[in-house]
């Protein structure tokens, strides 16, 4: 068994990983002279048309925040009236880890959790909540937004076709449609597909920019399509405290972000690192909750065996069931993953 002394490994979060050089370039570049307050600047003018170009839409607009639950919930907000509720799967982020936030910021619409295999939300699990809402009826919460994750938060990937089959299922009752893009570009490259193709090609009025899990310093975005949103969103966004005075520093960090792929890459890098580790893991033979899809793992191990990797320097995540989550990052090197591998195998592989 490794000892005490071995250094530990990072796989508790891909938010826990340091900024990418690039990205502190360019914040160091944005340093200089005087800018306009609140968005005013050079940097958010370029950021608005980089976000049109990358995601293929004339009347996109980027709202930076300081993290993916704000951006979650403001985006809701301006999707979802008050007497709403937005039907998400029932492991959904926004459902399970963001403090009820979707409620506070849209003044009190309701969460409605749906099933669906694979972590995913089902279509015949939405038209369900269809058949049993009573439309028009002021007693009884409206369905408003469908709200899919993806990556979803246990790994598993939406495709562009999933996604819009959702979409149309939303616009036969008038919905509108979320994606929580907390992971977005793990997403992308897993999936091979372009920006627009997962987005608002698909469907989607809003999105969550996920920037700060793969490299960035101190913000993601909300990407909005929809104008009547969009408009909502100036207000909102202000009304919340989400609009940083000196938005150039966010809007740099987005540029140098999406600018030649460099959020691709990095995500590249990330999902390679999990898929080298999640190969070795299974040939020990670890259980796997899902077939990691992109950068994150989850697996059945016992709490004995928690204990043991823990002592042997792994940082990760344990869940109930003795269940754990390992993540990698775009700083998860091909060492880091052989000595993860080297520090499990005495743990896991079978006697």
């Amino acid at each position: 068994m490794t000892s005490h002394s071995a250094a530990p490994i990072e796989l508790r979060s891909d938010n826990a990983a340091g900024v990418c050089p690039q990205i502190m370039v360019a914040v160091a570049a944005a340093d200089e002279g005087s800018a306009l307050a609140y968005g005013g600047d050079r940097f958010s003018a370029q950021l608005r048309e980089l976000v049109r170009d990358v995601f293929q839409h004339p009347d996109a607009e980027v709202f930076p925040v300081v993290s993916g639950t704000a951006a979650n919930a403001l985006a809701l907000s301006a999707l979802c009236p008050p007497w709403g509720s937005v039907l998400c799967h029932e492991t959904a982020h926004i459902l399970v880890n963001e403090g009820g936030a979707t409620s506070l910021f849209s003044s009190g619409a309701v969460m409605r959790a749906v099933p669906g295999e694979g972590y995913k939300v089902a279509p015949a699990a939405v038209q369900r909540a269809f058949d049993n809402t009573n439309w028009g009826d002021p007693h009884h919460s409206q369905p408003s937004v469908i709200s899919v994750t993806c990556p979803t938060d246990f790994g598993t990937v939406y495709s562009p076709a999933e996604i819009s089959a959702l979409a149309a299922l939303a616009r036969t009752r008038g919905l509108r449609m979320h994606l929580d893009g907390a992971r977005i570009a793990n997403a992308l490259v897993a999936l091979g597909c372009s920006p627009a193709e997962l987005t608002t090609n698909a469907g989607v009025d809003a999105f969550s920019l996920g920037a700060t899990k793969n490299g960035a310093l101190s913000t993601d975005a909300i990407v909005c399509s929809n104008p009547a949103a969009s408009a909502e969103l100036v207000y909102r966004t202000k009304r919340s405290g989400h609009v940083a005075s000196k938005m150039r520093y966010q809007s740099a960090q987005l540029v140098a972000y999406l600018a030649d792929g460099l959020w691709l890459r990095l995500a590249q890098q990330a999902n390679d690192a999990m898929a080298a580790l999640s190969t070795g893991l299974r040939d020990m033979g670890m259980d796997l909750l899902a077939e990691p899809q992109a950068n994150m793992l989850f697996a059945r191990v016992g709490e004995p065996a928690i204990a043991a990797l823990t002592a042997a320097g792994l940082l990760f995540y344990d869940m109930p069931g003795g269940v754990i989550r390992f993540v990698t990052s775009f700083q998860t090197t091909a060492d880091d993953v052989a000595e993860v591998l080297r520090r499990a195998a005495p743990v896991l592989t079978p006697r």
